[in-house]
């Protein structure tokens, strides 16, 4: 079983995730492959599918809605699994805690009803201020010193939570699997 496990990276954490689902997938006997979705240039041959998106303004990259939409037809007669990043973890309750607090991209929705996706799963990101800013948004954020100090900084990505997901896809995928 081939599997594709295609995303949409601004500045490396969802790359990242992508790149331990398709581990993962590997370490449980499944032939994966993490590219960025800009670089897919045909679905064929692939027998399940896993796609992210980086979450910025609430919604994906436009780049992997669009390859989402385009490829809808070819993606909903496989196996498909969606998962989205970018919230930067949530607030602390009293006892200094991270609560989880999820914010699902405005159009997860649509997107996962187009494939008939089996699941869209959100993962918490990474953010460093010292980094590049890339798009109008970021650039008039990196602009707002107070922008700078009010958004959390650091990795927040939940590594174990990532592999127990892609193991759960796994199974799923080694269970469709005759004999």
């Amino acid at each position: 079983m081939h599997i594709l496990v295609a995303y949409a990276s601004r500045h490396g954490a969802t790359q990242g995730i992508a790149e331990r689902i398709a581990e993962t997938l590997r370490s449980a006997g499944l032939d994966a492959e993490a590219l960025p979705v800009a670089s897919v240039k045909s679905v064929a041959g692939y027998d399940a599918f896993v796609i992210g998106s980086a979450a910025y303004m609430f919604r994906w990259l436009k780049e992997a809605a669009t390859f989402v939409r385009r490829n809808r037809a070819a993606l909903a007669a496989k196996p498909v699994w969606l998962f989205s990043s970018g919230p930067m973890g949530g607030p602390t309750d009293t006892q200094g805690r991270d609560q989880k607090v999820v914010a699902v991209p405005k159009d997860a929705a649509e997107l996962s009803e187009a494939v008939y996706a089996r699941d869209h799963h959100v993962f918490f990101g990474a953010y460093s201020n010292d980094r590049k800013s890339i798009g109008l948004a970021e650039r008039f954020m990196s602009l707002m010193p107070a922008a700078k100090t009010a958004l959390p900084q650091g990795d927040f990505r939940d590594w174990p939570e990532i592999e127990a997901w892609a193991s759960g896809i796994a199974r799923d995928l080694t269970a469709s699997l005759p004999g």
